[in-house]
Formats: structure tokens, C-alpha cells, sequence
């Protein structure tokens, strides 16, 4: 069962990333953008998890925030 956030443990997750792993945010939502073409929000959690050695809750945060951002575009 996947874990839920509230916005302010998404936010501290976000920051706390760069120090955990030593990549911005920015340069991980890059990774995801231009990883592989994968539809359900678990299986994107998965392949950052295996691929790049994430834990669970960073690798939950970056797909949250990458999503949130894509939906953002697709608004304006």
C-alpha cells in the first residue's frame, strides 16, 4: 500500500533530496522525463527505486512532484 503525503512532508521530502542523494530535483525530473515511456505511478516509482538506488519516499516524492508539474503545463 502506497504511502500518502500531506503537502508539507512533500515539501520537506523535496528538499531533503539534493543532500540525500546529491542531485537537485531538477536534474531528477530530467531523469524521469527522459526515462522510459512507463503509465502507472507505481511502476515509475519502481524503476527509480531499481534503477537510480532510491529509497521508497524520495523516489515517491520526485514522480509526485513531476506530475504535479506536467499537469501544470498542460494547463496553460
Amino acid at each position: 500500500m502506497s504511502q500518502v503525503f500531506s503537502e508539507e512532508t512533500h515539501r520537506n521530502m523535496l528538499a531533503r533530496i539534493p543532500h540525500c542523494t546529491g542531485r537537485e530535483v531538477s536534474d531528477w525530473l530530467r531523469t524521469v522525463d527522459e526515462g522510459p515511456a512507463l503509465f502507472r505511478f507505481e511502476e515509475k516509482v519502481s524503476w527509480l527505486r531499481h534503477e537510480h538506488n532510491l529509497a521508497y519516499g524520495h523516489a515517491k516524492a520526485l514522480i509526485h512532484e513531476y506530475d504535479l508539474r506536467r499537469a501544470a503545463r498542460k494547463l496553460l
